[in-house]
């Protein structure tokens, strides 16, 4: 299946983001000459260098897929530059690139397995209000422990094992949106769309919901890798609710679309969440 336009769009401009990395070797080469230039402003001359370009390629649109892409590539870069320094923030490099990379990749993904469905919200950026607040609680927790105890947030194996469970949780999920393909949406759908199917197979054998499962325990799992412990509760709880009420709604369309078929799966296959029992209808 060839990459529809905005998927390559968004590659390219994701690529160009973090290779503000690539500013990490001019700084070696031109310091030999201009001592006095730092990282910070050959990194923010690239930036926008790189931002103005693209203002002049892309209009509309594309703009608005490949601006996204790009300062996402950006973050993504940065993160990755503090994860390498010695920097005692560093950890909190772990987690912005590990939620850079989340958040394109779902755009990336859904150009790939779903592109009539592909648009701007597929960046899951403005996915609600109280998904930012969680994510600026996150980061409010991780900088105030950082600097009142700051043996808390250095790598161990907490945070490793923390790193596994985000792997996994990621993997997982784009291997939903894989195998369901144009049946993936990011939105609970009321009505049948032609050609929606059910899949039981792959992950959906072992998962009703892997998406959810993967995104359920991804989330959780990045708390506890950056040593968040309020954080790491209150993620469990407010993502155990999120999930709960989502396939309650979603699971309700199912049975609608399936009928029986969505039963007899029901039967079959867990969800995966726990005491997250679904829509269920009594015989």
């Amino acid at each position: 299946m060839a990459l529809v336009l905005h998927g390559k769009i968004s590659l390219v401009c994701f690529i160009l983001g973090f290779s503000v990395l690539l500013v990490n070797i001019l700084e070696l080469l031109i310091n030999v000459v201009f001592s006095t230039l730092s990282w910070a402003l050959l990194s923010l001359l690239y930036v926008l260098g790189v931002a103005f370009v693209i203002r002049r390629l892309y209009y509309a649109y594309d703009f608005q897929v490949a601006i996204r892409g790009y300062f996402i590539g950006v973050v993504f870069g940065l993160s990755l530059r503090l994860i390498c320094s010695t920097s005692s923030y560093r950890l909190f490099g772990w987690y912005m690139a590990i939620l850079m990379f989340f958040h394109w990749s779902e755009f990336f993904a859904t150009a790939v397995t779903n592109p009539r469905n592909l648009t701007l919200n597929s960046y899951l950026l403005d996915h609600s209000t109280e998904y930012h607040i969680a994510a600026f609680g996150s980061f409010v927790e991780f900088t105030a422990e950082w600097y009142f105890v700051p043996d808390l947030k250095q790598p161990g194996l907490l945070s490793v094992l923390g790193l596994a469970v985000v792997a996994g949780g990621e993997i997982l999920r784009k291997m939903a949106m894989w195998q369901a393909g144009t049946n993936f949406n990011h939105y609970v759908r009321h009505v049948k769309e032609d050609g929606h199917i059910l899949v039981t197979s792959g992950v959906y054998g072992l998962f009703r919901h892997p998406s959810y499962v993967g995104w359920f325990y991804w989330s959780i799992a990045t708390q506890v890798m950056i040593a968040n412990p309020l954080c790491s509760a209150v993620y469990a709880l407010a993502a155990w609710k999120f999930f709960n009420e989502r396939i309650l709604e979603e699971e309700a369309t199912l049975l609608n679309f399936f009928g029986e078929q969505y039963v007899e799966y029901q039967e079959r296959v867990g969800i995966g969440i726990p005491f997250v029992k679904g829509f269920q209808i009594r015989r």
